[in-house]
């Protein structure tokens, strides 16, 4: 097996098919958004058509075990894994902050213990479950999950690691084999994930990896007709197109596509306590898919709300994520800062107001934490999702306008709702078009509640039991009462 040493850190550099790592005719670069010239972290394995049909032929055998396993063999499996995840925490954090550019500090602290915990909640949630049984028109009627098949799980380049765990543990807890295709930007902690499936005691073909390009290896897995559940996270347009496929081949899908949140502050609320939770939506560089990245504030605060805004914003530290004071991260990719810079550079043309920053940072793939005010809510950037630490502020008169402004994208993630009235928390919170509503705080979740989102955020819900029946075959076993003893 090959592996690269990034920073002392050994990384399988291949794909791993049916228990085994296997390499590819050809690879792909892993670099380092922290110094990217300078920092080549691997050669990764570029997976083709012939990598996507040897894992899912894998995962089908596979499939024939793991599928067998009773949920409390299953649930042993997936503790084991979440062990073993806790204990290499330092190595995957470092791994992921080289390179995806995610803070250091933040990983070791929050992520990837949110990562075992994933884990560990299905594993307890398919073990607690309790089939719906109930007597109607003389029949005993009970409601099973079969576990459905293969699963192709597509995860995203942004907190690669975390986000992987949150799609595979409910797709491996109802007995599903998968095919995890990460994303080729940060390809290199789903690599050390895999490889501790291996130590867990997974069984050949139920974990397998595939690395690659999407267009070329993810294509290729998702018209498999072998597959028997999708489910992916990224952009609207690549559901599009891999939900075009799953339809060919009659599969379920779910997709998480972003968001364009609100974050609404009425006069109401504790109004330090919103500013500074708004300037904290440039966290990771905005690459968070629930962040509130559209200001919606009440005009009669709105001088006193920037104010505090500009000083909770000017405190934070904008530096390398391997240090502990950094609270401001590098984007992900040149490509990436080159579509943020894009937005910008477009609203300042069609006449939007550069409030602060709008530039990217000298030598480094930072770039200036960015507040806009658009000339018109038909602004590009207020419509569009630009996934960087790029805000728009907008004021409005009253509550209906405020709610109205919240509505007004194509998106419907999240949003945030900062008020000092309980029924206007209740009220609001009802007539937001999101899949989640957070009231005076932000990314607190229960990983049982559902997650999801209204309009082109997405198709489905993960979370808890909704996402264990996404990936089971519900099935109704009726039984003619007193005809058996």
């Amino acid at each position: 097996m090959t592996h690269a040493d990034v920073d002392g850190v050994a990384v399988p550099t291949g794909h791993l098919i049916g228990g085994e790592w296997v390499g590819s005719p050809t690879t792909f670069e892993s670099r380092s958004p922290i110094d990217w010239d300078a920092m080549h972290l691997a050669d990764i394995a570029r997976g083709d058509d012939a990598a996507a049909a040897a894992a899912v032929g894998a995962a089908v055998d596979g499939f024939a075990t793991w599928g067998s396993f009773t949920v409390h063999e299953r649930a042993e499996v997936l503790h084991r894994l979440a062990d073993l995840i806790d204990e290499n925490t330092d190595e995957i954090a470092h791994v992921e902050t080289l390179d995806m550019g995610f803070l250091e500090a933040s990983m070791k602290a929050r992520l990837v213990g949110r990562g075992a915990l994933n884990f560990r909640t299905y594993a307890d949630l398919i073990v607690a479950h309790e089939e719906r049984t109930w007597n109607a028109k003389a029949m005993w009627n009970t409601v099973q999950r079969m576990p459905a098949g293969p699963a192709v799980v597509i995860t995203p380049w942004n907190a690669p690691f975390m986000l992987a765990t949150w799609k595979l543990a409910p797709a491996l807890a109802a007995g599903n084999s998968i095919i995890h295709k990460p994303a080729e930007w940060s390809p290199l902690s789903a690599a050390l994930l895999a490889g501790l499936t291996l130590e867990a005691g997974f069984p050949p073909g139920a974990y397998n990896l595939v690395q690659g390009i999407g267009s070329e290896v993810g294509d290729a897995l998702v018209r498999d007709p072998r597959v028997r559940r999708i489910t992916f996270t990224g952009s609207p347009p690549t559901a599009r197109k891999i939900g075009e496929a799953a339809a060919r081949n009659i599969v379920p899908f779910t997709a998480e596509l972003g968001g364009k949140g609100p974050l609404l502050v009425f006069a109401d609320c504790d109004l330090d306590a919103a500013a500074k939770k708004a300037a904290w939506q440039f966290d990771d560089s905005g690459q968070v898919c629930l962040a509130g990245t559209r200001l919606l504030v009440d005009e009669s605060i709105r001088d006193e709300f920037l104010e505090r805004f500009h000083a909770h914003a000017d405190a934070l530290v904008v530096g390398d994520p391997r240090d502990a004071s950094t609270e401001i991260a590098p984007l992900a990719h040149p490509d990436h800062r080159d579509r943020v810079h894009a937005f910008v550079e477009r609203a300042r043309a069609a006449g939007d107001t550069i409030v602060r920053g709008g530039q990217p940072m000298t030598d480094s793939m930072h770039y200036e934490p960015t507040l806009i005010e658009p000339a018109s809510n038909d602004s590009e950037v207020v419509q569009s999702e630009i996934f960087g630490p790029v805000l728009t502020f907008q004021t409005f008169a009253d509550e209906a306008e405020a709610i109205a402004l919240a509505n007004s994208t194509a998106y419907g993630l999240s949003a945030i709702v900062y008020t000092g009235s309980r029924e206007r928390a209740e009220r609001v919170g009802r007539l937001l078009r999101t899949g989640l509503v957070w009231v005076n705080t932000f990314l607190v979740r229960d990983l049982t509640a559902p997650f999801g989102g209204c309009g082109i955020s997405g198709i489905g819900r993960e979370g808890g039991d909704h996402a264990l029946e996404f990936h089971a075959d519900l099935k109704t076993l009726m039984i003619a009462d007193d005809t058996c003893t």
